[in-house]
């Protein structure tokens, strides 16, 4: 793989499994260098997810980059300004950011839009919107003191969809959408890229374990399969990459066609 992003800083939050490790992976496996946040940097246990290292961190240092782990809380906005300090101490800087935190971390039957339990829907706005929102404000002055940057968010299919479940889940991840679409207007031109990605159904460890019956929606999807962490990786190296030099303020969905057919 050509090293695209070598002499780059990337910053992956919930970087210690599924989703959040593929995208840390293919940072490292293009040249730059990581920093992995996770509020449990050994979340891969919680899910048996195998790694090829101790940690995420080694599995990055093991393609000939620099690597830090540091567990912090995304929804805790001095934790995040500490984090991005330490980042830019010990690895010089922030050219990338990828805010992976979040998920659906509440039961699904709580979700219904005229019923939903309100702590539950300010816990999903707080780990899906709001450590966004954290993370870019404390991560773009970095940016600007760079003269250029990438921001990847993560959103979701269930921002768009019309489901009466998951309610509180897709106006996280609507809200992202929104978010970045204004940041992406305001800073272009300070040179910083900001565009948002969109999953549906990707198997990573913690989706299957929690809907085990989703292998079952491969059947429905056009491409027949469910997506996989790498599958949505390489749409991350297409943001984080000249590849995509003009491309911003977009939220691209990742889903084999399963939106095409979505309520």
């Amino acid at each position: 793989m050509e090293r695209k992003l070598e002499g780059k800083v990337a910053v992956v939050t919930g970087g210690a499994r599924g989703l959040g490790r593929a995208y840390a992976l293919r940072m490292a496996a293009l040249g730059a260098d990581v920093a992995v946040n996770d509020i449990h940097l050994d979340a891969a246990r919680e899910f048996n997810e195998e790694l090829s290292a101790d940690t995420v961190m080694d599995e990055c240092r093991a393609r000939g980059v620099r690597s830090v782990g540091i567990e912090a809380d995304m929804t805790d906005r001095e934790a995040v300004e500490a984090m991005f300090a330490q980042i830019e101490s010990e690895l010089g800087g922030i050219d990338i950011l990828i805010n992976n935190a979040g998920g659906m971390l509440r039961p699904v039957e709580r979700s219904i839009g005229s019923t939903m339990d309100l702590d539950d829907l300010k816990f999903i706005l707080d780990v899906n919107l709001m450590s966004t929102i954290h993370a870019c404000q404390v991560a773009i002055p970095y940016m600007k003191k760079r003269g250029a940057g990438r921001i990847v968010n993560v959103s979701s299919t269930a921002a768009f969809s019309g489901s009466d479940a998951m309610v509180s889940y897709g106006v996280a991840k609507a809200a992202i959408v929104r978010l970045t679409r204004s940041l992406a207007s305001e800073l272009g031109p300070s040179g910083i890229h900001i565009n948002c990605i969109a999953p549906s159904l990707i198997a990573t460890s913690r989706a299957n374990a929690q809907f085990p019956s989703r292998i079952q929606a491969a059947a429905k999807i056009p491409l027949r399969r469910l997506g996989t962490p790498e599958d949505v990786a390489k749409v991350v190296e297409f943001l984080c990459t000249d590849l995509s030099d003009y491309v911003t303020g977009q939220c691209i969905v990742v889903c084999g066609g399963n939106y095409l057919n979505a309520s």
